[in-house]
């Protein structure tokens, strides 16, 4: 279908149009807006592949021409805007490298699907880059779900979607509103086993942990790691032993979830 294009001069600084756009630096579009930022060619082409709703576009004219037969393929109606970098630049806050942003709704009411086998559960990890790296690496191995603890980090928060190379767009992700109640509910209702990832030397080594059926894969924050408390809850606790070299005792969590799915997507299951 055509394209709804709206070319932008330098006078467009204060366009009531471009008002969710501006100072993305500072204002987030948080949950409660029902919108996100999607930051960069990369995640807009998912975005425009997924079935939510995208609200506009705002483009420099390179990445107009790079996109245009996509957008003119895609069967939704919605506005793009068409400015030079420096007008971006100013209305955005910082400098819009990648000359591509688009403004979309969030998924509405996401949910673990019924028949998932691999939920990655996120507890109190506060990173944005790391949140975003933790949902790229679940969809590359093929998780089936995130669960956030209250406390996580917005996945939908720019850094975070732009970070997850646009894995957060397709990939379910459920926040627990009760917990651990949520998180219990996976053992005692859903039949997921718990196993947290931590480090130790008193628990079971990453290359000798069988995989059940239905797992569920916890990962704490950075840092202190997984907390206390969540590991009492757990029914099994996995480490991944770090070599003796001075002053490296752990990998980073993003980098800790890519070993643990890896070994568990291509281990045989008990």
């Amino acid at each position: 279908m055509p394209i709804d294009v709206h070319f932008l001069a330098e006078a467009a600084l204060d366009d009531a149009r471009l008002a969710d756009y501006r100072d993305l630096q500072d204002r987030r579009l948080g949950e409660a807006s029902g919108k996100f930022v999607a930051e960069s060619e990369v995640v807009v082409r998912k975005l425009l592949g997924t079935d939510l709703r995208v609200c506009s576009l705002l483009l420099t004219a390179p990445r107009l021409a790079a996109l245009e037969a996509t957008l003119a393929a895609t069967e939704a109606g919605f506005p793009v805007y068409v400015v030079p970098q420096p007008v971006m630049d100013q209305v955005a806050g910082f400098h819009v490298h990648r000359g591509c942003l688009a403004i979309a709704e969030r998924p509405r009411a996401p949910r673990i699907p019924d028949d998932a086998r691999l939920v990655v559960v996120l507890v109190d990890l506060v990173d944005v880059d790391n949140l975003g790296a933790m949902a790229r690496n679940a969809a590359a191995f093929g998780a089936d779900a995130l669960l956030l603890s209250p406390r996580c980090a917005d996945p939908f928060y720019r850094k975070a979607v732009r970070t997850s190379a646009g894995a957060v767009l397709a990939l379910p992700i459920v926040r627990a509103r009760c917990w651990p109640e949520e998180l219990l509910a996976l053992r005692d209702t859903h039949g997921f086993a718990l196993v947290g990832a931590v480090l130790g030397e008193h628990v079971q080594r990453l290359a000798d942990f069988a995989p059940p059926e239905r797992l569920a894969l916890l990962f704490g924050t950075e840092g202190p790691g997984l907390d206390p408390e969540t590991q009492k809850l757990c029914d099994t606790l996995v480490t991944i032993p770090m070599a003796t070299a001075p002053g490296v005792d752990s990998l980073n969590v993003a980098t800790a979830a890519a070993v643990f799915l890896y070994h568990c997507t291509q281990s045989p299951r008990r």
